[in-house]
């Protein structure tokens, strides 16, 4: 694998250049999560927080809750909200309801949600990137949205790697 952010094939320059970040972001979240267990997965530092495979979870939900938007020009449906509804607020609902899953299963939903992103990208151009929308009551662009989304998954990749330091510490891995 390179490490540049350049034009790809498939895609408009500065989308390329957006796609080649969101790769980046999420190889090392991948990284980051490489071999845990279902218990790790699922483990609490404490009663307030959330376990990795709950913001694995919520990565998805909020890429998944952009495309319903941008790309769906709409909100997110009754059914979208039973699936994706804990993962997304997280708290006391990710607490009870993300749990028990092997870390294929939060792969496969990261997985999915971007195949989507960039299918949905490889149809835009930088024209589109650079639109202008309101997002969260200010001005703001595609490009920002997509970015923040990476943005988000780069801060909750943070915390994973602060829990895995905690796991190695706690009786789960002994």
């Amino acid at each position: 694998m390179e490490f540049k952010i350049e034009k790809l094939d498939g895609f408009s320059s500065q989308i390329g250049h957006l796609v080649s970040q969101m790769n980046y972001a999420r190889k090392t979240t991948l990284e980051a999560v490489n071999g845990l267990t279902t218990a790790e997965l699922d483990y609490l530092p404490s009663k307030d927080s959330n376990s990795i495979g709950a913001l694995l979870l919520h990565m998805a939900a909020v890429e998944k809750g952009f495309q319903i938007e941008i790309f769906d020009g709409r909100k997110p449906n009754g059914q979208e909200m039973e699936e994706w509804g804990a993962p997304y607020s997280l708290g006391d609902k990710g607490r009870t309801h993300i749990k028990g899953h092997p870390l294929e299963f939060y792969i496969a939903k990261l997985e999915e949600v971007r195949n989507r992103t960039f299918k949905e990208f490889a149809n835009l151009d930088d024209v589109w990137l650079y639109e202008n929308r309101i997002w969260d009551n200010h001005q703001s662009n595609n490009y920002f949205i997509w970015f923040h989304v990476f943005e988000d998954e780069i801060n909750h990749r943070g915390q994973i790697r602060i829990i895995r330091k905690m796991l190695s510490q706690n009786s789960l891995n002994e």
